[in-house]
Parts: C-alpha cells; structure tokens; sequence
C-alpha cells in the first residue's frame, strides 16, 4: 500500500534539511547562497516512486531496460489528462531528453542543415545542437511571448533560410515555452505545423515540463497540448518525461513518441539511442505515473501558491520587474530592465543578495535583463529571496 502523501511537499523541509542534498542545486553556490536556479524542486517526493525505487534496489532489479511499461503507463496517463491518445508501439525509450533530441535530429536532418529554435528558450538547444553537427537558427517569440506565425514573421522567414538550397531542416519547440512557461495554444500549434508543412520543415517537440500545465476541469488555465495531438501534427516527433514534473532529474529517462506519419523516422532512429537508458529511472518515472497523481495535484496548488505570492511579492517589493504569471512550469521569467541592472541582473543578486538565479542571456536572443527563477520551493524561501533580491536595488 503506498504511503499517505504530505500535506504540502513544497513547504514540508526546512531549510536546513534542503541543505543536506548533494545535488548541483544545493552544491554549486556557498552555504549563503539561496539556489532558485537550476530545475530541481524543494519537494518531499512522491510516496509511490520512493517505494518503487526501494523495491527495485531491495530485489537486485537494478539490470538493463526492457518493455513497453513505461509507455503504456504515459499513454494512460496522457489520455487521462490531455485525451491524447498514445500509442506505445510508437515510442521508443531513451535515456533523457535531450539525448532523444540528438537521435531523432540524425534522422530528420544532415550534419550541416540547420534546426531553428525560438528564443529565449532552453540554453541546451544551443549546445546540443551544434554538438550533433547541426546549426541553429533563431526565430524569436513575439514581445507577447508567443510564437511568431505570422506571414513573413519570424518563423516563416527562418524556416525559408533553413531549407535554402534544398537541404533538410527541423524545428526545435519547447512546448510549454521554457523559460517563458507559455502554453502554446492548439490553434498555434495547428499553424505550426501547416508553416512547417509548407516550408518542408520536420518538428520535434520538447514537452518535458507538459504534466506541469494545469489540471483539465480544476485549473482556470490553459491546459497542454501535444503537437501531436494536432491538424498537422502527424509527422511530428516529441519528447516526453515525467522528470520535471515528479522532481526526478537523477533518475531521468524519457519517452521519443511519433506521430503516425512520424513511424518510419522511429524506425530509423538506431539502436544506440537505448545504451544508457537506466532503467531504474524507468522504474521511477512509470511509478510517478502509475501512482504519483494525486502528489503531483498537491504540487501543482502549491504552485499555484507560489505564483500568486510571487506576483505579490515583486509588486510590494521590486514594482519595476516584470512578471507574466503562468500556469505551464515551476519557473519565472523575469524582466529586470527597469532595474537598471544591466544586461545581466542574475550576476548582480548573486553577488550582492546571495541569490543564485538563471541569467536571462544563457537563452539567447531576448533574453538580456532578464532572469529566470525557480519558485518550486517554500513559502518562507521564495518570500525571503525576494527581500534580499529588492535589498540591492
């Protein structure tokens, strides 16, 4: 019998307790520092995956990965939350995210061909992608924070660049938006997609951060929607986790799920794409799944929480920052120009408010004067980091 949940898995550890974990959040900075940075929450995880992992170890189930389980518990799952409808013969485990975006652009595009991406986005687009011999092209949001889709707008004119001369190209998403936590609408997605069909442009989608987006019928937010569940999506490829969502970045391993036309793009990934997958890891992420709803709800109110505090926060304490809050992610994106802090505020608060944030410039074009801040943490940690964030202005 799995074990009674928290009452509040973000406000149940002290500070004290967080610093005991050795993880890159909590070891990076000095003991001053206050670590609202990389994508790691403060939480209590979730009874059922700590009793699966337990059990894997306790039986010597610690051995190479095997079976569709951990699809068919993400398919049951997406079409529970989403009525996105999975089929898991089109799935192929891989060892995380990112590692699946490597794979899957060896088989859409050459070394050479260009993947276009819209910042700012995720800084590992920009490394990934150039250490798989592609190229990157930008095609920036909108001020609005959306998808450029207009005629002649951003993506239009990049996806035009990348398919000069004939060569193959691919468009990198981060659905929802990391850092902005945009949730892309379906109707965006639709247009998407038609663009790409147009231009001759394959998308592959990061949906890591998607169990993050709000609850159907609980939530007054928009919800997530896959490419894949789109008009046009068919021949589309995206990545899927619960690690973000279930706090399991040490135990990652992700799903590379295709859209039907997509089937013959699996097929041809190769099976190199399966070394490295950890299948503990799958344990965990199939238990999050199987087991971890009603923990992840518990997370996603106090989320909730965080934001209306943090938008409250900022307007008593720091008035010029600007915050659009969203519904799609634990992270805040944070427009800091009118502090006048320069093009990079992170390296002022951590110096001067011992608060560890994500420089807006790591995600490229747009992101100068910004900052990008975890709030999956407690209450008395999020209110005392923005005391020492307005202390410096």
């Amino acid at each position: 019998m799995t074990a009674a949940l928290p009452p509040d898995p973000l406000n149940t550890l002290t500070l004290d307790q967080l610093r005991t974990r050795t993880s890159v959040k909590w070891r990076e900075y000095e003991p001053d520092v206050l670590p609202l940075w990389v994508a790691e929450m403060d939480v209590v995880l979730a009874p059922g995956v700590v009793e699966a992992v337990t059990r894997a170890l306790r039986d010597g189930d610690t051995g190479y990965d095997h079976g569709f389980r951990y699809a068919e518990a993400w398919a049951s799952y997406a079409s529970d939350r989403w009525a996105w409808h999975v089929d898991p013969a089109l799935t192929m485990t891989v060892p995380d995210v990112m590692t699946g975006v490597v794979h899957a652009l060896g088989v859409l595009t050459e070394p050479g061909d260009a993947v276009v991406v819209s910042p700012p986005v995720y800084p590992p687009f920009y490394s990934f992608v150039p250490g798989a011999g592609r190229r990157t092209l930008d095609a920036p949001l909108t001020p609005e924070g959306r998808l450029d889709l207009a005629d002649d707008g951003a993506l239009d004119r990049a996806f035009e660049v990348a398919r000069a001369d004939g060569r193959a190209a691919a468009y990198l998403l981060a659905n929802p938006h990391n850092p902005t936590g945009t949730a892309h609408t379906a109707d965006e997605l639709e247009r998407l997609c038609a663009l790409a069909e147009r231009h001759g442009v394959r998308v592959l989608s990061d949906e890591i951060h998607a169990p993050l987006s709000g609850r159907p019928g609980v939530d007054e937010v928009p919800t997530f929607t896959s490419v894949l569940q789109v008009d046009g999506g068919e021949r589309a490829l995206a990545l899927v986790s619960p690690s973000k969502a279930w706090n399991l970045a040490g135990l990652r391993a992700a799903l590379l799920v295709a859209g039907p036309g997509a089937a013959a793009d699996l097929a041809r990934v190769p099976e190199r794409a399966l070394d490295g997958v950890n299948h503990v890891g799958v344990i965990a992420q199939t238990a999050a799944l199987e087991t971890g709803r009603g923990w992840l709800d518990e997370v996603l109110t106090a989320l909730d929480t965080n934001r209306a505090l943090l938008a409250g926060l900022l307007g008593d304490r720091l008035p010029d920052v600007g915050y659009r809050r969203d519904h799609s992610t634990y992270l805040a994106w944070l427009d800091c120009r009118g502090l006048g802090l320069g093009d990079d505020p992170a390296q002022t608060f951590l110096e001067r408010a011992r608060v560890a944030l994500n420089p807006g410039v790591s995600f490229g074009p747009g992101g100068t004067g910004h900052v990008r801040l975890n709030l999956g943490t407690s209450r008395a940690i999020l209110a005392e980091a923005v005391d020492r964030m307005a202390s410096v202005v």
